[in-house]
């Protein structure tokens, strides 16, 4: 390991580094190599930043390094790599003193949090996995927040790519997972939110910056614009749109307000990732500040003009036209919502939620305005859709096509997107923000038409009198057996039997939900499963450790461990450079 030392330290004679042509001084620093090239002493970190391969076993030729291993090149004069993939490797200083070479083993930057913002600016532009990983891991040694560390990798990837994407969503389900996650998990969650924000930025062309209009219309009319621009796909009309709203200097609620609106005048677009990635994009600026709103929302305005809406698929038209459905159901929302109950504390969310798992169309409409003349607000009804929804993944049949599961997570991330907007709309004023729930509606009706999912339906482990005693009752015990349940295939079910033994014997929630980002981050995962923990880790801050809220955990973990385990290759390239940055040899006992 490093241990810093202030002074300098022998390295040996210069008759024998001239002999020899290079020396590796050992001792409780990092192994330092130096050479003598063209008259010159040079000193550097022996491990190559790539891989930690030892350098002395490399070559010298004119004032260049070669590693032998994976052929980096270096310049000696200033560890500067000549193959961006590999990084630069750190020098120190080196003086020749009455015939003897000294090296003071200090490889320390003066800024070492502005060194290391920019190696990651350097990491982002050119995808270098490695590169990224040592940069968020200099940045968490030096200080910096993690939360900074996610403004600039945001920033970065609103700035080179011209519209959302999965990078963003995973970066910002990561980032709202910070807070609940241990230093470990949280060195990981920035190394793959970054990683995946760069690789979505590769070759794209980036964001040309539009400006808003002169004026600056009332919010109803830039309202019935947006709209109207959305109808007809004109992305730049409705970016301009949307930021002259910005401009205005309209709320979080009324931009949600504006765009949520939008997005659900086509039901359940693009298999509703179009609203989750709004979604996303309002909970990316609670993260990284909403001063940069006129930066970041526009990104999420060309899907939403070019999504293809459910009332263009022949499953939403027959046999049953759930369109109409919706439609009907839509134009009742003001005479519902003006004779609603002028009352708070509406609480059947958990019936609504078994109502909404209907086989019947026409009666989960009923349901839906029986709830609101009952009082429930939009929000209530979110909640109980997004709920409904992770039923629908907690009794998932494992006989069905695994390809099945993004069915049932795309109706639960989507639920949970429009109840994460409705809740940031605010929906208890009767006349406010009718269009938005037309969202909980087209919901609805893609949970109705997931159904068979359930066809038959999974137990849901603890319920009735299945006993969970055969499972260890030690909360850690339990953890590591679920770690290992993530390192084998076809391991739902017990996945999902240790999950509910934690919940009921009311062990640590926190370190439940670390561990299944522990479980996550170490798999080469897709985007998909870091929607279900963002989305599960919500939901469940809604219930608690009830029966509800333990099916919401149990629903993100069958969906984990159902793509578990990966190749593990970006774990692979966070352990080395974290190894690299802490001063460890990672192959001391590699022979020439």
């Amino acid at each position: 390991m490093d241990t810093p030392i202030t002074g300098f330290v022998r390295a040996g004679s210069l008759e024998e580094l001239k002999a020899k042509g290079r020396l590796v001084v050992h001792g409780p620093h990092r192994p330092i190599l130096v050479v003598h090239d063209k008259g010159r002493v040079f000193a550097l970190d022996n491990r190559c930043p790539h891989m930690g391969f030892p350098l002395d076993r490399g070559s010298v030729e004119d004032g260049t390094l070669t590693c032998h291993w994976h052929h980096a090149r270096f310049d000696l004069a200033s560890g500067c790599t000549f193959d961006l993939w590999a990084d630069d490797v750190p020098t120190c200083p080196a003086e020749v003193r009455d015939g003897e070479v000294w090296v003071r083993p200090v490889f320390c930057h003066a800024d070492p949090a502005a060194h290391w913002r920019q190696r990651l600016d350097d990491g982002l532009a050119h995808v270098l996995g490695l590169v990224i990983a040592k940069a968020v891991h200099g940045q968490l040694a030096a200080g910096v927040p993690p939360p900074d560390v996610v403004r600039q990798v945001a920033l970065f990837g609103i700035q080179n790519r011209d519209g959302w994407g999965d990078g963003l969503t995973i970066l910002t389900a990561l980032g709202n997972l910070l807070p609940v996650l241990p230093e470990e998990e949280t060195y990981l969650a920035l190394f793959q939110g970054a990683r995946r924000v760069a690789a979505d930025c590769d070759g794209q062309a980036p964001r040309r910056q539009r400006v808003a209009l002169a004026s600056r219309p009332d919010l109803a009319t830039l309202k019935r614009w947006l709209r109207r621009w959305t109808a007809v796909r004109h992305r730049e009309a409705a970016e301009r749109t949307l930021l002259t709203a910005v401009a205005t200097g309209a709320s979080p609620a009324a931009l949600a307000d504006l765009l949520l609106a939008a997005d659900t005048d086509r039901a359940f677009a693009d298999g509703g990732h179009s609203l989750d990635f709004t979604n996303k994009a309002f909970e990316c600026l609670d993260l990284i500040g909403w001063e940069h709103a006129n930066a970041a929302l526009p990104t999420v305005v060309g899907q939403m003009v070019a999504a293809r809406g459910a009332e263009e698929s022949t499953a939403w038209r027959q046999p049953i036209d759930l369109i109409a459905l919706c439609t009907e159901a839509a134009a009742e929302l003001p005479d519902l919502f003006a004779a609603r109950p002028n009352m708070h504390g509406w609480s059947d969310h958990a019936a609504l939620a078994r109502a909404l798992l209907g086989d019947h169309p026409v009666a989960i409409m009923d349901a839906l305005k029986a709830a609101i003349r009952a009082g429930a607000i939009a929000s209530d009804l979110g909640r109980s859709l997004a709920y409904a929804a992770a039923l629908r993944l907690a009794r998932f049949g494992t006989a069905n096509e695994h390809a099945d599961w993004e069915t049932a997570h795309h109706v639960f991330t989507y639920a949970n997107a429009i109840h994460q907007m409705l809740k940031r709309i605010g929906t208890a004023d009767r006349d406010g923000h009718i269009e938005a729930v037309h969202g909980v509606l087209h919901g609805a009706m893609a949970l109705y038409l997931a159904r068979y999912l359930n066809v038959p339906p999974a137990r849901i482990p603890g319920e009735g009198s299945e006993p969970l005693d055969d499972l260890p009752a030690n909360a850690e015990e339990i953890r590591v057996a679920l770690l290992d349940v993530f390192d084998r295939q076809r391991q739902v079910d017990l996945a999902a039997r240790l999950v509910a033994r934690h919940l009921t014997l009311g062990h640590s929630v926190q370190s439940l939900i670390a561990i299944l980002a522990r479980a996550l981050l170490r798999e080469d995962a897709g985007f998909h499963a870091y929607q279900v923990l963002d989305a599960g880790v919500r939901q469940f801050g809604e219930w608690g450790n009830t029966d509800e809220g333990r099916h919401i955990l149990i629903a993100v973990v069958r969906f984990l461990a159902a793509h578990s385990p990966t190749e593990r290759a970006e774990l692979q390239t966070a352990d080395i450079a974290q190894r690299l940055m802490r001063g460890g040899e990672l192959h001391q006992d590699t022979t020439a």
